[in-house]
Parts: structure tokens; sequence; C-alpha cells
């Protein structure tokens, strides 16, 4: 039986953590190397230089009114519309009115019913 190089717990330790280091360094290039290479990455197309015309001016949209409870500023009523917009639900807000919440009422009469 052979007996080991050393007993030293400092000097294995920074033998493991030098191997470790290592791979993870060599993981880290081999990740940069595929984000270079990477097939999946779609081609960059040329582009046309297209003349740009002027754009005719654009009518404004014509807003609509949502029925809003007494309360709400149009700033908060903006934006609820533009996170219904980028949740991806498609045509207008018809009504903004906030919920009843009774919160601290429901955990107080659960509170209560857990005693008995």
């Amino acid at each position: 039986m052979s007996h080991p190089v050393t007993t030293n717990p400092l000097i294995i330790m920074l033998i493991n953590m030098t191997v470790v280091f290592l791979v993870l360094t060599a993981l880290g290039v081999v990740i940069n190397l595929i984000h270079y290479i990477d097939p999946t990455k779609p081609k960059a197309a040329p582009q046309e230089e297209v003349p740009v015309a002027p754009a005719p001016a654009a009518e404004p949209e014509p807003t609509v009114a949502v029925p809003v409870e007494e309360g709400i500023s149009p700033e908060v009523v903006a934006v609820i519309a533009a996170v219904v917009a980028s949740m991806g639900c498609a045509g207008t807000v018809k009504a903004i009115r906030p919920i009843e919440r009774n919160n601290w009422k429901n955990s107080g009469r659960s509170a209560i019913q857990s005693r008995g």
C-alpha cells in the first residue's frame, strides 16, 4: 500500500480549490465560445436603404371614457390599461372599480373560529 503524498489538510484544500476554479474557468471559456459560434442565432440580413418620406400627420385616436369609481386618478387608469394591454389582453378596458377588501376582518374571524 502506498502512503499519501501529504496529510496536511490546508494543502489538500488548496489543491481541491485550484482544481475547482480551473474547471469553472474552462466551463466559462466553453460557454463564451458557444455564444460566439451559436448556430441558432439568426443571421443578420443586409438592410436596404429605403428613402424615408415624411409621414402624414396622424389623427389622434378618439378617447373612450372609462367608467371609474370616485377617487381613482386618470394616471392610475392609464397604468391599469397599459398593464392589461401588456399582458396580451385584446380589447378595451370596460370599467375600473376597486374590490372590497376585508382582510383584517376576515383574519380576525378566522382567528376567533380557530380558538373554539
